[in-house]
Parts: structure tokens; C-alpha cells; sequence
């Protein structure tokens, strides 16, 4: 990456906190199944820049499975890199060890060029490798962001000490930021994300394919501290540009959503059911399943 583009026009420089992240074994995981890989992909690229907006940030530049922000402050960049590997944990929650999308993260802080609603310059490139350095599911960071954390906010580090990295012409001193050891992260100024539990899950499951934004909204009352509200609330954000459905294929994703519930035991996803279908094809299927349910238990 240049330092500088060729241009007459002015600069700008600021100092800023730099957060690189990208998908590590991403082409494994095209390799397996590449039309699931892009559509996680694109499920993971709505969380994050979700979560970059509501912590202040911006968005600075993206390539594939990567993505590039900047923050004018550590402690939200920071925050940001947490709720980000948080969010994704709960993304890879119903999917076996090897076909998980795990994320490695770098974050610095320094001195940036800005060109073209872009950053350069070493700050950034710093962010780059130290995200090469990241264990997977983890987030690397500089000494300097480290700093800055130490006072405003209950991290827990491991040094990694002073890591020499590909085209940075001095040893960069690096940290492991060990988000949640405790099992809660109040600096974070978000709730852990505890363990869903089986009805949860099943409810998740039932849903997650869906195109429609009721079902999401029936989740989010139901757990809107749930282990995939991050998730449920990027795709009612996706949801709201995107066209209606013809009726034809809106009578196809009624019955693929019915597919997906019919067989529960728990009356939640069919109360969300009905909540998207309250004159649909299986409201009187629906309502017969959640009595039984209810007389049984």
C-alpha cells in the first residue's frame, strides 16, 4: 500500500485509531461451499458495519472478506473489535468447528493520510499486519492503543512482544486484547453474550434464512439481549431497502418458513409465524400446534 497518491491536491493528516480486520481461512471456506460462504460473508459484512456506526466509526475501505475503519477515539475502536468478534461468535453458533467464519482483528493508533473517503500512510499499515498477527477470533493491538486503554478502560493483555513486521521498518510492540476473560466485559458497555439456550437456538434456526422482517422483529422482543440480536437487528437494517416480493415468491417463503417450524416443540416460532402470516396458509396448522404445546407442558 503507498504511503502517498499521486495527486496536486492537498492532504489531509489526522491522528486516528485504526481498526483492520479480515476473515482468516476464507478461501478454505469458499472452497467448501462457496454460494454459503458469500452469503455468510454478507451476513458478517452487515454486523460490522453495523457495529462501526453505532461506536462512531467509518468505514475506510473493504476488498473481499476484509474490512478497513477508522475511529477519533481508541476506547470506541476498541469496544467496536469486542462487539464485533462477539457478535460473530454468536454468527458461528449453530456451525461445526471447521466451518466456522472467524475473524482476526488489528487495531493502532497513528498518524493517517485521508484521500478520496481513504486512509494511508504507516498508521494503517501498522493495523494491517498487526491483524495478521491476531489469533483467530482475537484482536492484536499496538502498544500506543494499549495505552490508551489502560486508563479508560479493564482489558486484560498479553504481550507479544516487539513483533517484526512485513514492510514496517521498526519492531512494533503488540498485545493480545483478551476480551471477556471473566465472562463479562462491562467496559465494553454491552451485556455478555451468555450461552443461548435451546429454545433460543431453535427459534434462531427457524428463522435465519428468512427474508422477511417480522420474523426478526418477533426475535428481538422476544431476546433483545439474545445471542443473536447483533445479527437480527443488521438484517432489519438490510431488510429496509430491499424491494417486496412478488406473490409468487412471497407464497414460496411463507411455506419455506412453515418447512422450518412445523416440527418445533416450542410454540415460539410458531407465534412468530402467525406474527408475519396472520392470514396465512397454516394459521389454523399454527394455532392447533401451539395448544398442544401448551396442554402438554
Amino acid at each position: 500500500m503507498n504511503d502517498d497518491a499521486d495527486t496536486d491536491e492537498p492532504v489531509e493528516r489526522k491522528l486516528a485509531a485504526i481498526l483492520s480486520a479480515d476473515v482468516a481461512g476464507y478461501s478454505r471456506l469458499m472452497g467448501l461451499d462457496e454460494a454459503e460462504t458469500l452469503r455468510r460473508l454478507s451476513d458478517l459484512r452487515n454486523v460490522v458495519d453495523t457495529l462501526i456506526e453505532q461506536r462512531g466509526g467509518r468505514i475506510a475501505g473493504t476488498g473481499g472478506d476484509s474490512v478497513l475503519a477508522e475511529f477519533p477515539s481508541v476506547v470506541e475502536a476498541a469496544a467496536c473489535a469486542v462487539e464485533i468478534q462477539q457478535a460473530n461468535e454468536s454468527l458461528n453458533a449453530t456451525y461445526k468447528e471447521d466451518r466456522k467464519m472467524l475473524l482476526r482483528v488489528g487495531l493502532n493508533v497513528g498518524d493517517v493520510i485521508v484521500q478520496d473517503d481513504t486512509i494511508f500512510g504507516d498508521g494503517v499499515n501498522v493495523a494491517a499486519r498487526l491483524q495478521a498477527m491476531a489469533p483467530t477470533g482475537g484482536i492484536c493491538i499496538s502498544l500506543l492503543a494499549r495505552d490508551h486503554l489502560q486508563d479508560k478502560a479493564i482489558y486484560t493483555f498479553e504481550d507479544l512482544g516487539a513483533l517484526s513486521l512485513k514492510n514496517i521498518a521498526r519492531p512494533v510492540q503488540a498485545f493480545t486484547l483478551i476480551h471477556d476473560p471473566a465472562g463479562q466485559n462491562e467496559t465494553t458497555q454491552s451485556k455478555h453474550l451468555d450461552e443461548a439456550t435451546p429454545t433460543e437456538i431453535s427459534f434462531w434456526e427457524s428463522i435465519q434464512e428468512s427474508t422477511g422482517s417480522e420474523e426478526y422483529e418477533a426475535y428481538l422482543k422476544q431476546y433483545p439481549e439474545g445471542r443473536f440480536s447483533a445479527v437480527a437487528k443488521a438484517r432489519l437494517a438490510d431488510l429496509e431497502t430491499a424491494p417486496e416480493l412478488p406473490a409468487e415468491e412471497a407464497l414460496k417463503v411463507e411455506l419455506l418458513f412453515w418447512e422450518s417450524v412445523k416440527d418445533s416443540s416450542d410454540p415460539e416460532p410458531f407465534q412468530a409465524y402467525l406474527d408475519k402470516y396472520p392470514q396465512g396458509q397454516f394459521v389454523d396448522l399454527a394455532l392447533g400446534a401451539m395448544k398442544r404445546i401448551k396442554t402438554s407442558t
